[in-house]
């Protein structure tokens, strides 16, 4: 399935990214952003940044998905934050993996809680982090030196992603997903975490055709940004992730829950059956059992009186 996606993603040209002016704003060589859907800087005398729109029309779903931030290149990243009116920022890598910086510190520690980007006229303040076991959350106040103006940025930083890997299980994640919707998602290349990220909300928003239109959305989000999902591995773990996440959000497409019983479901009593038909000289009403004696022995003093009355009446026919 990952050979066919990536057999059948279109390549499309991406010639800015490679003019002489922009070679040191690409973090990795093989990673560039079609020129058809490049993130365009607006108030800058260089447009280019690596970043690309990513549009799921079906799911109204719009990304951002853009490289980790270069030394060089921070400055333009929190313009593009500025000029895109983006709320959110989910970065899905550390600064460091395996002793290499993958991202530059662009935002600014509990330790120094500012920091300065005089090439775009920017600064940026921490207002708060709360650290959680997989991620850790952030509100920024980011604050345009030019105009006076600030804006409050959540920044939403996923710690349990291997660069390449996938997270240990899809609990973990989906929680993060379900927490916090995306707006501008990085990693380090913007490519492999980044878009397994915005498969996955993609396919869950999709939640009538979760299923089938996962490897669909991977071929159509690759016409966006070269290399979307750059491992079988991390193609495997969305498939689990959508279905596990499919799961909370229908979960009666997947497990019928039984619900408890109330007693408005039950159909309503009938009336028991009649008695079976009796002899009319049985006695509907129960009596006393002495009630019951005396009238056996009244029945027998009747008939002993009735026998003696005949054996008397015979006794005058015979003597006549």
């Amino acid at each position: 399935m990952f050979v066919e996606i990536r057999n059948q993603a279109s390549e499309y040209p991406y010639k800015v990214a490679k003019l002489p002016l922009n070679r040191n704003l690409n973090r990795y060589r093989d990673v560039s952003p079609y020129d058809h859907s490049r993130v365009k800087l607006e108030n800058s005398e260089n447009d280019y940044i690596n970043a690309s729109l990513v549009m799921m029309e079906e799911a109204k779903r719009a990304y951002i998905l853009s490289q980790g931030p270069l030394r060089n290149t921070c400055g333009h990243f929190w313009l593009m934050i500025w000029e895109q009116c983006t709320k959110a920022v989910i970065m899905l890598n550390r600064i460091i993996e395996k002793g290499t910086e993958k991202c530059a510190q662009y935002w600014p520690t509990p330790k120094d809680k500012e920091m300065h980007f005089p090439d775009t006229g920017f600064v940026v303040h921490l207002m708060s982090e709360e650290v959680q076991i997989c991620y850790t959350i952030r509100v920024l106040e980011l604050r345009n030196t030019k105009t006076g103006e600030s804006r409050e940025i959540y920044h939403f930083h996923y710690t349990s992603w291997p660069d390449f890997g996938v997270p240990e299980s899809p609990g973990s994640f989906l929680d993060f997903l379900f927490r916090h919707g995306p707006s501008v998602v990085h990693c380090s290349a913007g490519i492999g975490r980044s878009g397994t990220f915005a498969l996955v909300d993609t396919c869950l928003v999709l939640t009538g055709s979760v299923i089938s239109g996962h490897s669909e959305g991977a071929t159509n989000m690759r016409e966006y940004r070269m290399g979307l999902i750059q491992t079988a591995d991390q193609l495997r773990f969305s498939y689990m992730a959508v279905i596990e996440g499919a799961k909370l959000i229908l979960p009666n497409s997947f497990t019928q829950k039984q619900k408890p019983i109330s007693t408005d479901d039950l159909e309503p009593d009938l009336p028991p059956p009649p008695p079976p038909p009796r002899p009319h000289h049985t006695l509907k009403t129960a009596m006393p059992a002495s009630q019951d004696n005396s009238i056996i022995d009244n029945s027998g003093h009747i008939r002993k009186r009735q026998r003696e009355e005949r054996i008397a009446a015979q006794h005058r026919k015979s003597s006549r």
